[in-house]
């Protein structure tokens, strides 16, 4: 499924399309502001969205072979809920 068909799903209990792909673009929207902001999101039963820390590292160029430094960054992760995983089951 690609965000064209989530908004498809979703236009189907709102009254148009155009209603539902702000809705989709909405919640996406917030989601990214509350990670920028260093906040978690939790769905109760779907997951949860939370910025992790990576450590700098030695990484390997892949063409030369050569041994490079990795800068330390953030990543988004999503921890998958009881009832997601369940339903998977």
């Amino acid at each position: 499924m690609n965000k064209a068909d989530l908004v498809n799903e979703v236009a189907q209990v709102v009254n148009t399309k155009k209603e539902a792909q702000a809705a989709v673009e909405r919640v996406l929207s917030a989601i990214t502001h509350a990670l920028q902001r260093g906040d978690s999101v939790s769905l109760v039963g779907f997951g949860t969205f939370k910025v992790v820390d990576r450590k700098a590292r030695k990484g390997r160029n892949p063409q030369t072979g050569e041994e490079i430094q990795i800068g330390a960054s953030k990543a988004p992760k999503f921890l998958p809920g009881k009832a997601l995983k369940d339903s998977l089951n």
